[in-house]
């Protein structure tokens, strides 16, 4: 079984996100704190492109398992790519739907281009149900 490559790392947040797209410093810097404030947890970074907060052991029943970010976006050069669990429940699907102009990947994996596009309120609510859904889900 392969190990998991998106680990956490010693490498600056800050000096991570100055080194991308000028576009996108301020919506990162201000996504890092809404979500150092949700999350209780100071961001750190997942392999060489993850901005992560907090992190859970998983195990599927393949019995691959591994370690990974509660919650956790990067800032890539199309767009945002915002790392949410749990976004097949009924209130989270309304959530994303309600959330803005956004694009949805498989999992939770949800992208948009500025910040100021999406509804923040949403936005919050939606990292909190995804929060929760985590802790339940895995501890």
């Amino acid at each position: 079984m392969s190990e998991n490559k998106t680990k956490p790392t010693a490498t600056s947040v800050e000096e991570f996100i100055l080194s991308s797209d000028e576009k996108k410093q301020n919506d990162s810097f201000e996504l890092v704190s809404i979500m150092e404030e949700l999350s209780g947890e100071k961001a750190t970074m997942w392999g060489p492109s993850i901005i992560g907060f907090g992190s859970y052991h998983y195990k599927y029943e393949s019995g691959r398992e591994g370690d990974m970010c509660r919650i956790g976006f990067s800032p890539r050069k199309s767009a945002f790519s915002l790392y949410v669990m749990g976004c097949d429940s009924e209130k989270q699907n309304k959530l994303v739907e309600d959330l803005g102009k956004i694009k949805k990947g498989n999992g939770g994996c949800i992208y948009f281009k500025k910040l100021d596009e999406l509804d923040k309120d949403v936005l919050r609510n939606l990292i909190k149900e995804s929060l929760k859904s985590t802790k339940d889900k895995w501890g």
